[in-house]
C-alpha cells in the first residue's frame, strides 16, 4: 500500500501546496496507533467500477485529498472511482431518487441518519465496521448511533466524521458589553444578545431551512430546555412544557438577531459574520478557517473565539454533530469493491491526511484518530475534536428511523421555531402543529 501521493499525481489532481503538505507529512509524523487486525476478505468483482455521491466540501482540501485518495485506490486496485460532490441541500433529494429508482451511485455519503431512512435498500457493512473499529480504537458514540441499526450490532452506515456547530463570537464585541464569554444559562444569553443588539453588534442564528445551521439551532434551543422529539420508546413528545419554554425563549431572543434569519441557508451566517454584520453565531470550523486564511479577514479570525453551545438546563453541551455517513446500495453490481473502497478510505494512510487537511472541519469517528496532528495545531480548533463523543443526535432521544429522518429533512422543528420567532404562531399552536406533522410521519412508518 503506497503511503505517498507523488507531486505529479497531486498536480494532475489540482492539489494545493497546503494540501500536499498535509498528505505528504502525515504518514511520517503520525502518532496514530493501528492494531494488527485481519481485514475482511473482500474479493473485488472483475471489471468493477464505482460511482460515489457525497456532500460538497466547505474546505477545499477536503475535496482535494478525498479525490487524491480515490485516485490511489484506483491505482492500487484498478477499480475506477468517480466521485461527484453535490450541494448540501441536494444530497437528500438525490439519495431519495437513487433509492426509489434502484439505480445510480453505488455509494452515497449522506448526512447522519440517512442510512436509517433507506435501510431496506442498503447492504450491511458490519464486516468492514468491525474490522475498522478493532483496528483504530473503537467507534465513538455518535458514530455507533448513526452507523448501527437500532438495537442491533449490524452496521448499515460507515461514518466518516462529523462537523459541530459551536458558538463563534468576536471577543472584542462581548468584552465591549461586559462579557468574557457567552453565559451557560438562557437568561444570561438573552441578556448578552440584547446588549450586543443595543451596541450595534448583533447576533444571528439560522431559522431557515438550513440542513446544518437551521436544524442545529432548533435542536439546541429544544435540548438545552430538556425538550426532545421522542421519548426512549419512540413516542412523539414534542408538544411538551419543555418545548413551550424553549419556544418562549426563542421568541424573546429573536428580536436581538440581525434581520432576515428566517430565510437563511447554511452559508448565510458565514457571510454575515465575515462582513461584520453579526458578532455571534454558531458554525462549523470552516468559517474560522476561511477568515484565518484570507489576509483581508485575518484580524476577524484573531478576534474570534469558539465555545461549546451553552448547556442551559442540560447536564452537558447539547450539541450533535452533522455526520458524513457512507452507505452502499443493493443495486450496486460491485458491493465488494464498494466496501473495499470505504475500508481503504478509513485506513490510516488515507484517513489521517484527509482529517488533517480538513483543519478540524470534520472530526473523527474512531478513537485512535484523536491523536491526529490537526488537533494540536491551533488551540481555537481543539474543541471540535470531541464532536463524535456526543450523545445527542437527530431524533433524540428515541430510535432513529425513516420518520425521524423525515422530520429533520422537512425542517419540522426549525419551522416550528421560526413560526414563533416571527409571530406567525404562538408557542402552543406551533408545538401542536409540529406534533401533528411528526405523528403523520410515524403513522406512515407503522407506529
Amino acid at each position: 500500500m503506497r503511503n505517498d501521493i507523488t507531486r505529479r499525481d497531486a498536480l494532475a489532481l489540482g492539489l494545493s501546496a497546503a494540501t500536499l503538505a498535509a498528505t505528504g507529512a502525515a504518514a511520517q509524523t503520525s502518532a496514530i496507533k493501528a492494531a494488527d487486525v485481519a481485514p475482511p476478505k473482500l474479493e473485488i468483482e472483475k471489471g468493477a467500477s464505482l460511482r460515489m455521491l457525497r456532500p460538497v466540501r466547505f474546505v477545499q482540501a477536503d475535496e482535494d485529498v478525498f479525490r487524491a485518495n480515490a485516485a490511489k485506490f484506483t491505482k492500487e486496485t484498478g477499480v475506477e472511482v468517480k466521485v461527484d460532490f453535490v450541494g448540501w441541500e441536494d444530497i437528500n433529494q438525490q439519495t431519495a431518487v437513487t433509492s426509489n429508482s434502484g439505480a445510480g451511485p453505488d455509494i452515497i455519503i449522506g448526512f447522519s441518519d440517512a442510512p436509517h431512512i433507506y435501510i431496506d435498500k442498503l447492504i450491511e457493512l458490519t464486516d468492514v465496521a468491525d474490522y475498522i473499529g478493532k483496528r483504530y480504537g473503537g467507534w465513538l458514540p455518535l458514530a455507533q448511533r448513526y452507523g448501527k441499526k437500532n438495537k442491533s450490532e449490524s452496521w448499515i452506515g460507515l461514518p466518516f466524521g462529523a462537523t459541530a456547530g459551536p458558538l463563534i463570537y468576536r471577543k472584542s464585541a462581548l468584552q465591549s458589553v461586559g462579557f468574557d464569554k457567552v453565559p451557560e444559562d438562557h437568561a444570561g444569553i438573552l441578556d448578552l444578545c440584547r446588549k450586543l443588539h443595543k451596541a450595534g453588534k448583533p447576533a444571528g442564528f439560522a431559522l431557515g431551512n438550513a440542513k446544518g445551521d437551521g436544524n442545529g439551532f432548533a435542536n439546541w434551543a429544544l435540548w438545552s430546555h430538556n425538550a426532545a422529539l421522542l421519548d426512549e420508546e419512540g413516542n412523539v413528545i414534542i408538544n411538551s412544557k419543555e418545548t413551550i419554554a424553549a419556544l418562549n425563549w426563542v421568541k424573546e431572543v429573536y428580536p436581538t438577531f440581525i434581520a432576515g434569519t428566517p430565510s437563511w441557508n447554511d452559508v448565510s451566517n458565514n457571510r454575515a459574520y465575515s462582513s461584520q454584520e453579526i458578532f455571534l453565531t454558531a458554525n462549523g470550523v470552516s468559517l474560522y478557517f476561511s477568515l484565518k486564511n484570507d489576509p483581508a479577514t485575518k484580524a476577524i479570525a484573531e478576534d474570534s473565539e469558539h465555545q461549546l453551545l451553552p448547556k442551559g438546563l442540560a447536564k452537558v453541551s447539547p450539541m450533535a454533530g452533522l455526520t458524513l455517513n457512507a452507505m452502499v446500495f443493493k443495486h450496486s453490481p460491485y458491493p465488494n469493491a464498494a466496501k473495499a473502497f470505504l475500508q481503504y478510505m478509513l485506513e490510516k494512510d488515507q484517513y489521517e491526511p484527509w482529517l488533517n487537511a480538513n483543519s478540524g472541519y470534520w472530526s473523527q469517528p474512531l478513537a485512535a484518530y484523536a491523536d491526529a496532528a490537526v488537533w494540536s495545531q491551533d488551540p481555537k480548533v481543539k474543541l471540535f475534536k470531541d464532536t463524535m463523543n456526543s450523545t445527542y443526535y437527530d431524533g433524540y432521544k428515541g430510535p432513529i428511523s425513516t420518520a425521524t429522518g423525515a422530520v429533520s429533512a422537512d425542517y419540522v422543528l426549525v419551522q416550528m421555531c421560526a413560526s414563533v420567532a416571527t409571530g406567525a404562531a404562538t408557542p402552543e399552536a406551533a408545538a401542536a402543529e409540529a406534533e401533528q406533522r411528526c405523528k403523520r410521519y410515524f403513522r406512515r412508518q407503522g407506529r
